[in-house]
């Protein structure tokens, strides 16, 4: 192969990267917009309603953790069949992550039934927020099952390169959502209202998704030939992306108490700058997810390097978008925080941890990139190790030690943050340049 042909081929894969990530990344915006109008139509109802969403949720993120580890798992295997034209096995993977999922999402659904006021209870929420919060919980909590199938059903779709029609599904939802938030509301149905339709919204996201699917399969998406051993590699190298994810939201929950000890100035400066940041990783995100489809599909086609192509260009994406969005952070930092809160105090602070951050976007970017790609592979275990390192270790750990005996408060746990996507990041990279990865069956 000629230098012209090199490089063809890498402007190839670029396109194909980027076109392929695009539409994740478009879908992940409108999820958060999700949240947003929920968020909006609640403030209609009073802070009370917003309480009782807020504590609703934490619950359904821990379950998320669960169904993730369905979503990772049926999307790498289905990745590799259809990379090597098996249509058959892809049907018999999605089938399995399917039955999977219904029973993990019914299982968390009667656990929510069942003991609802005492999850709520633990989650923080006391007196109104529970009586306000109850009912959103029974109609959002318990039918999780319909995002879990969700969940999986977009994963597969994104594992046969099919990232656009997820990505309108979301928009469906979201207008679906927002017409029957205002429906509901003037019906006079309050927080009700709103938890049905985040529910409905997600049942006719998951119907419209399973009927795409079945299109594109037909038959081959069935109940028929389910055996113990279609399970397997889906649990095999979905339980370790789980786990990574529960680590993470277990570990979020004990980071925000010891923000919140530090005074309500410190955690809404923290929420703020948190809020800010959070957009960069909208396409680190997105391209995250597109390069775990294409690894896993050109180790499904017998070739390595392809996914090596895909990985560098995927990471060159990442830092070309998240690297000038750090210096706007940097550059515009009082003006973005200001968006958000008008105390000079809690401004001046926010602002402070957004331009410490914007120096580790290319870190950042380094974690979701590499993280996709060994995910994609099936290596899910390393991943999960290097967040238990970085959580609990350094994020926790460290956080704690510069921020509280050091005296450096807010500013020491977003050190500790920033250190920890150096070190993960760092250490996933050299896990992916060992190419252990190349080997691993599922």
């Amino acid at each position: 192969m000629t230098a012209s042909d090199v490089q063809t081929e890498k402007r190839a894969m670029g396109k194909s990267v980027f076109f392929l990530a695009l539409p994740i990344i478009l879908e992940n915006i409108l999820q958060t917009l999700l949240g947003t109008v929920d968020t909006y139509f609640a403030g209609q109802l009073g802070d009370q309603a917003i309480a009782g969403i807020g504590v609703t949720n934490l619950v359904v993120n821990l379950f998320i953790s669960f169904y993730t580890a369905l979503s990772v798992g049926a999307g790498v295997v289905t990745a590799r069949a259809f990379g090597r034209g098996d249509r058959e096995a892809v049907g018999h993977a999605l089938s399995h992550a399917l039955v999977l999922g219904g029973g993990i999402g019914l299982g968390c659904g009667l656990v929510c039934l069942a003991l609802a006021r005492p999850i709520l209870r633990l989650s923080g929420a006391e007196g109104d927020v529970i009586a306000c919060a109850l009912p959103y919980f029974l109609v959002v909590a318990v039918p999780s099952v319909v995002l879990c199938l969700q969940l999986i059903l977009s994963s597969g779709l994104r594992a046969m390169k099919d990232t656009k029609s997820p990505m309108y599904v979301t928009v469906l939802c979201n207008l679906l959502n927002i017409l029957l938030n205002v429906l509901l509301i003037k019906l006079g149905l309050g927080v009700l209202g709103l938890g049905l339709a985040t529910t409905l919204s997600r049942l006719a996201g998951s119907a419209a998704l399973f009927l795409l699917l079945r299109k594109k399969l037909g038959r081959g998406l069935s109940l028929s030939g389910l055996n113990r051993q279609g399970f397997a590699p889906i649990l095999r190298v979905g339980l370790p992306a789980g786990g990574e994810k529960l680590i993470m939201r277990v570990g979020q929950l004990v980071y925000s108490s010891m923000i919140l000890s530090m005074g309500t100035g410190a955690y809404v400066a923290h929420n703020v700058a948190g809020s800010v940041e959070s957009y960069s990783y909208i396409p680190a995100m997105g391209f995250g997810l597109a390069v775990t489809t294409l690894v896993g599909g050109s180790l499904g086609e017998g070739s390595p390097d392809k996914a090596r192509q895909a990985v560098k260009a995927a990471y060159f994406w990442a830092v070309g978008i998240m690297v000038p969005m750090g210096l706007g952070f940097f550059l515009l930092a009082r003006p973005l925080t200001g968006l958000f809160t008008q105390t000079p105090e809690v401004q001046a602070l926010a602002a402070s941890v957004l331009r410490l951050i914007a120096f580790f976007q290319p870190f950042a970017a380094l974690v979701q990139v590499m993280t996709g790609a060994l995910q994609g592979a099936g290596d899910t275990k390393f991943p999960m190790y290097s967040t238990l390192l970085g959580i609990w270790g350094i994020r926790l750990g460290l956080g704690w030690l510069l921020a509280i005996p050091l005296g450096l408060g807010l500013l020491g746990v977003w050190w500790a943050y920033a250190l920890d996507v150096t070190v993960r990041g760092i250490l996933l990279a050299l896990r992916f340049r060992r190419g252990a990865w190349q080997s691993i069956k599922l």
